[in-house]
């Protein structure tokens, strides 16, 4: 079943609910488990978005689209490739992306975040989606300079782990079928990305059971699918925009 779940800040805690146009219908318990919910309906405008989930680990691949790695001139990756984001990238819907001290060229890249919902350790590819809970929007921005400056080793984790690196959201959306869903990204309004999912090396699926057998994936963990063509660099008081049909739009500034 079709669901937009989202958490959000609302006079002094932290809440969660599903999304029903410009209200957000109240849940209790947990979001991946046992939830109800409690009667209340709040009006969106007043409540502050949090990131969908708190993941334990983001986990991004890279060259995971064929078109990319074909206009790059990448080799074909035989398993998927991947680093981890650091939990102080993590970043919600309309909060602003600030430019680290380090001077760089920061680059855009949407994406399609996969969140899990079931504890996932050595899951078969034909049992993996039983352990996705939803999709949400996600911006794996880079700061593209330092990613290669130290030419004994490749700073991944550096490059894309600084604070506000990683927005996701606004919702975690149940009910998709990924391999139909494209992503569109904006800068200013224009459009920059617009891609198929169904252009990746590795489907959901594989992904998720080929990293379980490297690491267990908890509830709230996020696997981000990786990008394809026309990602760039941002500019101070642009807007980025990932849009995806059926989860929404992710909007943060660049200051």
């Amino acid at each position: 079943m079709h669901h937009q779940w989202l958490r959000f800040d609302h006079a002094g805690k932290t809440g969660f609910g599903t999304l029903h146009g410009d209200h957000v219908r109240e849940h209790q318990g947990d979001m991946f488990g046992a939830c109800e919910p409690t009667g209340r309906m709040l009006a969106l405008a007043d409540l502050q978005l949090r990131t969908p989930t708190t993941p334990g680990k983001v986990i991004a691949l890279w060259n995971n689209f064929h078109a990319l790695g074909e206009k790059l001139g990448l080799s074909v990756p035989s398993e998927p490739l991947y680093l981890l984001k650091a939990p102080n990238s993590y970043l919600a819907h309309g909060e602003v992306i600030r430019k680290p001290l380090d001077d760089s060229r920061i680059v855009f890249e949407g994406e399609l975040g996969i969140v899990i919902g079931k504890v996932c350790t050595a899951v078969d590819e034909d049992d993996a989606l039983e352990h996705v809970f939803g999709y949400t929007c996600s911006n794996d921005v880079t700061a593209a300079d330092i990613l290669n400056r130290d030419v004994s080793f490749p700073q991944w984790v550096r490059a894309k782990g600084f604070d506000t690196f990683c927005p996701m959201g606004p919702v975690v959306a149940t009910g998709l079928d990924p391999s139909m869903l494209t992503v569109t990204t904006r800068l200013n309004g224009e459009v920059r990305q617009s891609y198929p999912i169904s252009d990746m090396r590795f489907s959901v699926p594989q992904l998720v059971s080929l990293i379980s057998f490297d690491m267990t994936l908890h509830p709230g963990d996020v696997i981000l699918c990786g990008t394809s063509i026309g990602v760039g660099s941002m500019k101070a008081g642009s807007l980025i925009e990932i849009e995806i049909e059926g989860i929404g739009k992710l909007g943060n500034r660049f200051e």
